[in-house]
């Protein structure tokens, strides 16, 4: 299956187009016809080769709306023209324990993510959604409820269930302290998303031009962390920290504002290693953790619960021609808060 997209050839090189092949669709699988994919900062990270494990030509994008196409003879619950989403994995091996309690994201046994691994014909490289077109088997396909933007839930596919996952995890519900740090792509999914569960939310941020944004996205405080003893005036306050920003930065200082017990989640996967005091830990029997988005059962709750909310991200459409800018920009932390391509260009 000839298909049209956009790929990295090199970890110094922007990405051209590219026209490559689809694995021939079987039984269990569905054929998508990709409207939409949104720019993820991994998708960044791994066309770099800043993790260091990225086979060219790489063809990224797991945040993936469209439409079947068709579906094969033993596929169920999809039918032509329903929209459907893909996420950041496309296989994984279903008998592991992680597997079994529908953590497919950590399979034991290696899951397959939509772009980087092999493909379930043990030849074809997965390539991601910066393309017209996506073969995938129907258990690794989601429904997008039909009340949402199309464009704007396309991150919901990554950006929204790496935040919905730990929040859920960590039973985030009405009357629990929350605190967002990093104002981004993640950043603006976990305010809106903790606030619908209805937490008290606090945005943590080094930008005082972020704090209209913050109380418009649903914050219900914004705490500039350069003032003069701006963390320590909130130490002990918060049941969970979301700590969303992918650089290097410094989390010793907002881990002291967590409750006795309290988590800090890190989602936002810096290149390099973070530096921690063993003392704000100890001293409050609290935790640090990672988590990486979540399972199929857990993504479709994710979607429906957006559905419900008519929860999107906030969104500025681009592009094929202009992926590269885009980049460009989102590293610079210029987009309010993710880019989506238009894969109707391809």
């Amino acid at each position: 299956m000839q298909t049209k997209g956009y790929a990295a050839q090199a970890a110094d090189k922007p990405l051209t187009p590219f026209t490559f092949e689809r694995r021939t669709p079987g039984a269990r699988d569905v054929l998508i016809a990709i409207d939409f994919c949104g720019i993820c900062h991994s998708d960044i990270h791994f066309t770099r080769n800043e993790w260091g494990m990225t086979t060219f030509p790489c063809v990224p994008g797991h945040e993936i709306v469209g439409r079947v196409v068709s579906v094969g003879k033993d596929v169920s619950r999809f039918k032509p023209g329903q929209r459907v989403g893909v996420g950041c994995f496309v296989d994984s091996c279903g008998t592991c324990a992680a597997c079994k309690a529908g953590d497919e994201n950590y399979c034991e046994n290696g899951v397959k993510m939509t772009y980087g691994s092999v493909d379930v014909d043990g030849k074809t490289p997965t390539a991601g959604g910066y393309s017209n077109q996506i073969v995938v088997a129907e258990h690794f396909v989601l429904n997008v409820p039909e009340n949402l933007d199309p464009a704007a839930a396309a991150p919901l596919l990554c950006a929204g269930i790496t935040t919905y996952s730990p929040l859920r995890h960590l039973n985030v519900t009405k009357g629990s302290r929350v605190a967002v740090l990093g104002l981004g792509g993640l950043g603006h999914m976990a305010v809106k998303l903790a606030a619908s569960m209805g937490a008290e939310v606090t945005m943590l941020s080094r930008s005082p031009d972020k704090q209209a944004d913050a109380k418009k996205l649903g914050a219900h405080e914004f705490v500039l962390t350069t003032g003069e003893g701006a963390l320590r005036k909130l130490a002990n306050r918060y049941d969970a920290i979301i700590d969303t920003i992918s650089a290097k930065h410094d989390i010793n200082g907002p881990l002291n504002c967590l409750k006795r017990e309290g988590t800090m989640v890190l989602v936002g996967a810096p290149p390099h290693p973070l530096d921690l005091s063993s003392f704000a830990l100890i001293m409050g029997r609290r935790k640090v953790m990672g988590s990486l988005v979540g399972g199929i059962p857990e993504t479709q709750e994710m979607l429906d619960h957006c559905g419900k909310h008519g929860i999107t991200s906030d969104i500025e459409m681009t592009t094929p021609a202009h992926i590269n800018d885009a980049y460009e920009r989102t590293m610079r932390g210029d987009v309010k808060y993710r880019f989506v391509i238009d894969c109707g260009k391809f």
